[in-house]
């Protein structure tokens, strides 16, 4: 099983994480952590009209969190809230009723799939979902 949740598809993702360049004057950010597994992220935001122009992140968590994060740099530019809440909503069904995975930007996070029964690891895939839409939300 653990063979299968950290694939080489997590861990290429979690070895080419983006956006780790930090955003001069940010006009969003947010901070979160994982109570279950302790995975960490902050991120920072420049938004153009409702839409993200600018990311940068700071991520400390397992490899699944980094395959998350990873797949977030590379696809939350051009996206609305709406559209991150979507992703996530996605992601979220992908990991507890075997939905499909997401698809277009995000389809690297099919990748994902196989930690459905690894529970305790799902915060840390959601997490750079959260951080983002709290960025937004407190913009």
């Amino acid at each position: 099983m653990i063979d299968d949740i950290y694939n080489k598809d997590v861990l290429r993702l979690a070895a080419n994480i983006g956006g780790l360049d930090a955003l001069e004057n940010p006009d969003a950010m947010a901070s979160l952590r994982s109570p279950l597994c302790g995975s960490s992220i902050e991120v920072s935001l420049s938004i153009d009209g409702a839409k993200i122009s600018g990311y940068s992140q700071t991520i400390k968590a397992c490899a699944l969190g980094q395959a998350s994060a990873s797949v977030m740099a590379e696809a939350v530019l051009g996206k609305t809230e709406e559209d991150i809440q979507a992703a996530r909503d996605q992601v979220k069904a992908m990991l507890t009723e075997g939905a499909a995975p997401p698809g277009g930007d995000w389809a690297a996070l099919a990748a994902l799939a196989p930690a459905k029964d690894a529970k305790p690891r799902h915060g840390a895939i959601l997490l750079p979902f959260d951080a983002v839409l709290k960025a937004m939300a407190e913009k």
